[in-house]
């Protein structure tokens, strides 16, 4: 089953992309590449709000959310494998 925020989010997304004249297809690669329902919500908010005229403006700037996604995942792991490793080391 579909989470419903992930849903709404992808949906969104796909209307926004339609409204600015460009395919319901090229709306669900982007939502797809885009995975995450904040990445999809970050990305609606900057079609809204800049209006790009041109596919390639808006690859890049998903390219740069889920860039941004990324980096802030592997934080979060490194945070977690460091606070496993000073447990570890506070156990010996």
């Amino acid at each position: 089953m579909t989470d419903p925020k992930w849903k709404y989010s992808f949906d969104n997304l796909i209307k926004i992309v339609e409204q600015l004249g460009f395919t319901t297809e090229f709306g669900v690669v982007l939502a797809k590449n885009l995975k995450y329902p904040k990445s999809m919500d970050r990305m609606s908010q900057y079609l809204l709000n800049v209006k790009p005229k041109s596919e390639e403006i808006i690859v890049d700037e998903m390219l740069a959310i889920v860039d941004d996604c990324n980096r802030w995942i592997d934080k979060k792991e490194s945070e977690n494998a460091n606070a496993i490793y000073n447990d570890y080391l506070n156990r010996r």
